[in-house]
C-alpha cells in the first residue's frame, strides 16, 4: 500500500512547520528523516498520524483521505515525545490497557513485543521506576505489538546502550521484512544508514529527498 502526501501544510502561532510536503511512502520500505531539533520531524509525523491537523492539501492511504474518511490513520504504530504511560503500571499492565481500547493485540502478542525489544514482561517494577532506555524499549513495544501496517518511530534508539541499539535496529528490520512501512527520524546518522532505504532531509518545515540511504 502507499501513503500518499500531496501538498500539505500547517501553520502554528502564524509560523509554517510545515511547508508544501509531497511525499510517497510504499509498505516494506523504510524511510529515514534527518534535521536538527525544531526542523519538523515530529510535527510531520504528528500529522501524517493524524494526531494533528493539517491546514491544507491531502494524506491518503490505502485510497482513503484522512480528516475524511477516518480521523487518524489506521492499522498505525507510532512513538513519538511523550509516550503517555502510566507511571503506577507495570509494562505489560500497560499495553494490556493500551490493547484493551483497539482489540487488535491478543495477550501473547503483548508478550512476545516486550520480549523482542529486550525486556521481561513479567518484570514487576512499575513504568515510574523504569529507565530512560527501559522506557524507550517499551514505547517501541507498544508501537509494534499490534502488528501495524503503518510505524512511525521518532529517534527510536534515544537513551539506549549500545547493545539496545543493536536490539532495536533488528526490531525494525523485522518488521519491514513483514510488510510494514516505516519512517524513522533520528540524529543518529548510524540509524538512518543502518536502516533507511530512502533519505530526506527535513529543514524549516520543508522536506527535501536524498536520494537511496547509503
Amino acid at each position: 500500500m502507499e501513503l500518499a502526501v500531496n501538498h500539505i501544510n500547517k501553520s502554528i502561532r502564524g509560523k509554517a512547520i510545515l511547508s508544501d510536503v509531497s511525499l510517497s511512502l510504499k509498505s516494506g520500505e523504510i524511510y529515514g528523516f534527518a534535521g536538527k531539533n525544531g526542523s519538523g520531524k515530529t510535527m510531520l509525523f504528528r500529522a501524517l498520524s493524524g494526531l494533528m491537523r493539517i491546514d491544507s492539501g491531502t494524506i491518503v492511504w490505502g485510497g482513503k483521505v484522512l480528516h475524511k474518511d477516518f480521523s487518524v490513520l489506521p492499522g498505525l504504530g507510532i512513538l513519538i515525545e511523550n509516550a503517555g504511560l502510566y507511571p503506577d503500571l507495570t509494562g505489560i499492565q500497560n499495553l494490556t490497557y493500551l490493547a484493551g481500547l483497539t482489540k487488535r493485540a491478543r495477550q501473547e502478542d503483548i508478550v512476545r513485543a516486550i520480549v523482542r525489544v529486550g525486556l521481561n514482561p513479567y518484570d514487576k517494577r512499575v513504568y515510574g521506576k523504569y529507565s530512560l532506555g527501559m522506557k524507550q524499549r517499551l514505547g517501541i513495544a507498544q508501537a509494534i505489538m499490534e502488528k501495524p501496517g503503518v510505524i512511525m518511530l521518532d529517534e527510536p534508539t534515544n537513551a539506549l546502550d549500545e547493545t539496545g541499539v543493536e536490539e532495536i535496529r533488528r526490531v525494525i528490520l523485522e518488521e519491514k521484512e513483514r510488510g510494514a512501512l516505516i519512517l524513522v527520524a533520528s540524529h543518529n546518522k548510524e540509524d538512518i544508514r543502518v536502516l533507511a532505504d530512502e533519505l530526506y532531509r527535513v529543514e524549516n518545515g520543508r522536506i527535501e529527498r536524498q536520494g537511496m540511504a547509503l
